[in-house]
């Protein structure tokens, strides 16, 4: 892994304890880790080089050594940057991108981020006005945790630094818990312990003197711009594509690309064939099961554009990688896509450093079925309010009793979704668990604790908050701010990161993400069909045959593993005397959901969510002493 940790207290730091913290932040290989403390501030980092290898070592430093930096990511635009901050006075001594932060700040202190074009977390240390700064990059590619208790703060990349503080409280909170059964993941700003926050996407937090505030610096504005010609936004489309891919493609370790077979990762090794010197590496993940595999998709591209093609068949065969993505991931994560990602990322680097992927096309350029339904649900009339109402209990009643993906589910989410208004449409789209589900399985003391919490809430807010003129836009407001940072980055940042590979997303460079934003919605989403322009402006660089298929996206044979190879474990894990003594859960619930879904009934998401969360407890809540495992990870001992 790589990351910042560090503390500020304005009764002095803890330079020990910082060491620490940066300690668990381990990758293999020779790269640099760096320290700074003085009065107030310790800092640290471990960071995976890629540009300006030689001599880009931090903490970097202000000429007169007030402003001290470090810094997880990558800048994009730092050659310009660093030709601007030459041209005002400033002297740099190294060749790389973090130096530019500090003199960036001291030109335009917090603004800064508005300057920075890439993916980035950083802590910024200003002695003499006793400043901390906390920021994190537009979309939330790199992560950033932090505390405070009024006269210190802490703050990490990941939980596991934080978690090396003894006085910090490894209690769980129940929000955190409550929205993660929803979505599959712990959404900003909470984390799954109590008082541990996430610093969101495109903010800025500030440390002064004990008090924290925080500031939101990027919203994409999806105003719609007119349209004359069509086949100019395709060509304009294209530039802009292409040269986001080219400015991701510098760096000083081999690069390549992660090929799915779809159209966004297929359009990024297009992009990068078309601008490269050399043989494009690729490396895609397939599977034993047909219904999941699109190896034959990802090699049309591999072999219009003659790359140096690498493919992995996914199994069952997982015993040994649950546990350590329980350990990787520092909160419950259940989306499932983690173990082929997890295997891609350590397939791409056995023979590259970098790999360029295709995330961020859907959010950009609605690509996703869900935004077709709701772009058409604002034809289903109005009901009147009694017959809402009851339309909405029936279909809950029906969706929460019934097997997923049977007639009588699928009948009872109809009913609901015609029934509520757009914003809980949405977040019932994007939920895994009911919240009867959930208040059926949850034991009766976390029951009453939770009952006047709606996880529904948080989507429901971000979509009626959302300034966007549209349904569509709404929803895709609230994609970028909770689905995309807190599922689907998460998930390429923590695979990629445990095996050293940094992966980087041209479909998520801003400059991109701002034009795309303003494109009307026809040209996202029209008569049912998805991602119309994109699919325009790559035709001419992908095999016509691949832009007919039906999107599958990264699944798993989730069910059948839980009902095969995987049954022993996942029984063994929930019903054990370690699981029913947590006091979460009802066991004979958690026994009954185990026996349908084996019985033949689909429970695989719950299932794999209360898996996870399971194997999480074990690699990172037990109490007791931290021992090192083979992996050189520091994890707590289990009660014997």
């Amino acid at each position: 892994m790589c990351g910042i940790a560090g503390m500020v207290s304005v009764r002095g730091p803890d330079p020990e304890l910082v060491r620490r913290m940066c300690d668990v932040i381990a990758h293999r290989g020779p790269d640099g880790e760096g320290f700074h403390s003085d009065g107030r501030a310790a800092l640290g980092m471990r960071r995976l080089a890629i540009i300006d290898v030689a001599t880009g070592d931090q903490p970097v430093y202000s000429e007169d050594g007030r402003v001290v930096a470090v810094f997880n990511g990558e800048i994009y635009n730092f050659r310009e940057l660093r030709r601007e901050l030459v041209r005002r006075g400033h002297r740099l001594r190294t060749k790389g991108d973090s130096e530019c932060l500090v003199h960036l700040y001291e030109e335009y202190g917090a603004d800064m981020v508005r300057h920075l074009r890439g993916m980035f977390a950083f802590a910024l240390w200003d002695r003499d006005r006793e400043r901390l700064i906390l920021a994190r990059d537009r979309v939330g590619k790199k992560p950033l945790y932090w505390r405070s208790d009024g006269h210190s703060i802490w703050f990490g990349s990941e939980l596991k630094s934080l978690e090396q503080d003894p006085g910090m409280r490894r209690e769980v909170d129940p929000v955190a818990l409550h929205h993660y059964l929803t979505y599959q993941y712990v959404p900003a700003p909470w984390s799954i312990y109590e008082g541990v926050r996430k610093l969101p996407p495109g903010h800025v937090l500030v440390w002064e003197r004990g008090q924290v505030t925080f500031r939101r610096y990027w919203r994409l504005d999806r105003t719609p711009r007119p349209v004359a010609d069509e086949r100019e936004e395709e060509e304009r489309l294209r530039e802009l594509l292409l040269e986001a891919t080219r400015i991701r493609m510098v760096s000083e370790r081999p690069i390549g690309a992660f090929l799915s077979g779809g159209i966004d990762s297929s359009a990024v090794v297009a992009a990068m064939a078309m601008q490269s010197g050399e043989q494009i590496k690729t490396f895609c993940i397939g599977f034993e099961d047909g219904r999941y595999d699109e190896r034959h998709k990802a090699r049309m591209v591999a072999d219009r554009y003659a790359t140096d093609h690498h493919e992995f068949v996914v199994t069952s065969d997982l015993l040994d990688l649950l546990p350590r993505l329980a350990w990787q991931f520092d909160e419950p994560f259940a989306d499932s896509s983690a173990i082929p990602s997890f295997y891609v990322a350590q397939l791409s680097r056995r023979h590259v450093t970098v790999a360029l992927t295709g995330d961020g096309g859907d959010e950009c350029f609605g690509g996703y079925q869900r935004y077709a339904l709701m772009n058409q649900a604002h034809r289903i009339p109005g009901m009147p309010r009694a017959l809402a109402a009851v339309s909405a209990r029936v279909g809950t009643l029906l969706s929460e009793r019934s097997d997923y993906g049977s007639a009588r589910r699928r009948l009872g989410r109809l009913m609901r979704f015609a029934a509520e208004p757009p914003s809980l449409r949405y977040a019932g789209l994007m939920s895994r668990c009911t919240p009867g589900q959930k208040s059926e399985i949850y034991s009766d003391a976390l029951r009453d604790r939770l009952a006047e919490t709606d996880s529904h809430r948080l989507i429901e807010e971000i979509f009626l908050s959302s300034p966007a003129q549209t349904d569509l836009g709404r929803v895709l407001d609230v994609d970028t701010a909770t689905y995309l940072p807190g599922d689907l980055l998460v998930k390429v940042d923590i695979t990629t990161m445990a095996n050293s590979l940094e992966a980087r997303s041209p479909f998520l460079d801003h400059h991109l993400m701002e034009w795309a934003a303003g494109l009307p919605d026809a040209l996202k989403v029209r008569k049912g069909q998805t991602k119309l322009l994109l699919k325009r402006a790559v035709a001419p660089w992908l095999p016509g045959e691949l832009l007919h298929y039906p999107k599958k996206g990264f699944g798993v044979p989730l069910a059948a593993w839980l009902r095969g190879e995987l049954r022993e474990l996942a029984y063994d894990t929930l019903t054990d005397g370690t699981a029913r003594g947590r006091g979460l859960f009802r066991p004979t619930v958690v026994r009954d959901l185990l026996q349908r879904h084996i019985d033949g009934a689909d429970h695989g998401d719950r299932l794999w969510s209360l898996l996870q969360l399971e194997l999480w407890h074990r690699a990172h809540a037990a109490p007791g002493r931290s021992t090192v495992t083979e992996a050189g990870c520091r994890v707590p001992e289990r009660p014997v």
